[in-house]
């Protein structure tokens, strides 16, 4: 019986690290489900690595474009913010009133929901027109508009990443932090709240030669009182026109747009010969990283892992050659997107100047970004891509395992326990009775 005893104590006790285990496996999900979501590198999305003080007044702020994606405005939807050479004016329309009396006591009433973080980003792209190629270094603008999609007001961070060849040409509200990296002040948003951003970009005579070139801008969000933050980012183009301009060739490339299943894409370039005598016609494409030829048609091979040569004959004078190469995107590079490529145009008369010229093209995937959203629920640029998670529990997931170990352990040591406890009390019971007492000798 004592052996019994014992064993069934041992499974009490087996039971009780059990349930120790689910609990903490338990908290370990809750922890992991309101943690603040970080990136790669650390920190919270959209604030730079750096501890330099940021700074204080944002750019100024011009009305937004008009959606063409989202539905139409209601009447209870905020009002865009009033420009101001610091911070945006935003005011947020109040809310409609009820049809019923509220009732504030009732009983078993459903408790007021958190409040919810969200921002989106979208931006245009840095177009260049034929004049730069006349001038010494060109200054334009990039347009790019926020919105604030949570519903609580919140603080909004600004931070861009220039390509090689572009600086900021004095944006009010914005300082670099080295590395082609910019940070913005911070906007105070209501619910609701949608404004744009012009950053002034000056692009230098010689950034042509290091096309195609893409940055990105990042967008977090923050409120007092509640925990975590939002994120949104997208990438944008520099688009360069056709040249250095040459006589005699002209070059063309369509826009490439990959859909949400992230099919393959086309892009179809077309080459003319605008001079007098026929010419060889070579047509080189430069695609940014993520984005590839899968299988090169005919005439066409693949000089490096971005760069594929085709040649398409010869092009009489006065006709023109069309080229259609199809185009694959990763799951990054279609996250990163708007991305620009580079289209190369040779012709080669074989008696004469050999004639070349240059230009980039667009490249935009129906998904473009994940949002992190710490508290409570992502919120972000519609049709995005989900992100991969960590590991099979996502966050946290070193926690999980643990727990979930020693709760498989603690099955196995019940288990054996009580087959334990079962054997003794078989054998004890399978045991022979006391002998008889010897009966006592006549007299």
């Amino acid at each position: 019986m004592a052996v019994a005893a014992t064993a069934v104590a041992v499974a009490a006790t087996a039971v009780a690290v059990a349930a120790t285990a689910v609990a903490v496996a338990a908290t370990a999900v809750a922890v992991a489900a309101t943690d603040p979501a970080e990136e790669p590198g650390g920190g919270t999305p959209g604030e730079p690595p750096t501890t330099d003080p940021a700074p204080t007044d944002p750019p100024s702020t011009v009305p937004p474009p008009p959606e063409t994606t989202a539905p139409a405005p209601t009447p209870t939807e905020p009002v865009p913010p009033t420009p101001s050479p610091t911070a945006p004016t935003t005011t947020a329309a109040p809310p409609p009133a009820p049809s019923t009396p509220a009732r504030t006591s009732a009983p078993g009433a459903n408790p007021p929901a958190s409040p919810r973080l969200g921002v989106r980003v979208t931006t245009g792209d840095v177009r260049l027109g034929e004049a730069y190629w006349k001038a010494r270094r060109t200054t334009t603008t990039l347009r790019v508009t926020v919105a604030n999609t949570g519903d609580v007001a919140q603080r909004m961070r600004l931070t861009y990443t220039l390509p090689p060849g572009l600086t900021d040409a004095g944006t009010a509200g914005c300082s670099p932090t080295g590395g082609g990296d910019h940070r913005c002040g911070e906007w105070r948003t209501a619910p609701g709240a949608r404004f744009s951003a012009l950053l002034r970009v000056r692009v230098d005579a010689a950034a042509w030669r290091r096309m195609p070139l893409s940055g990105t801008v990042r967008v977090s969000a923050t409120a007092p009182g509640v925990r975590g933050s939002a994120g949104d980012k997208q990438g944008f183009a520099v688009l360069f026109p056709p040249g250095p301009p040459v006589p005699g060739i002209a070059l063309r490339a369509g826009e490439v747009a990959f859909d949400i299943g992230a099919n393959a894409s086309e892009l179809d370039v077309r080459l003319g010969n605008t001079g007098r005598v026929d010419a060889a016609g070579r047509v080189e494409v430069v695609l940014p990283t993520g984005v590839s030829v899968p299988v090169p048609p005919a005439g066409c091979a693949a000089v490096s892992a971005t760069r594929t040569r085709c040649d398409v004959g010869t092009v009489p004078s006065g006709d023109t050659a069309v080229l259609r190469l199809p185009l694959a995107a990763t799951a990054q590079a279609q996250r990163d997107a708007p991305l620009a490529g580079a289209v190369v145009g040779r012709l080669d008369p074989g008696s004469g100047r050999t004639r070349q010229v240059q230009m980039s093209f667009r490249i935009t995937a129906a998904a473009t970004e994940t949002v992190a959203v710490a508290t409570p629920a992502p919120v972000g640029s519609p049709g995005m891509i989900a992100a991969a998670d960590p590991g099979f529990f996502g966050a946290g997931g070193s926690v999980r395992h643990a727990a979930l170990a020693l709760i498989a352990v603690s099955g196995l040591l019940v288990a054996l326990t009580l087959g334990l406890a079962v054997v003794s009390l078989r054998r004890r019971l399978a045991a022979p009775g006391d002998p008889a007492p010897a009966p006592t000798p006549a007299d």
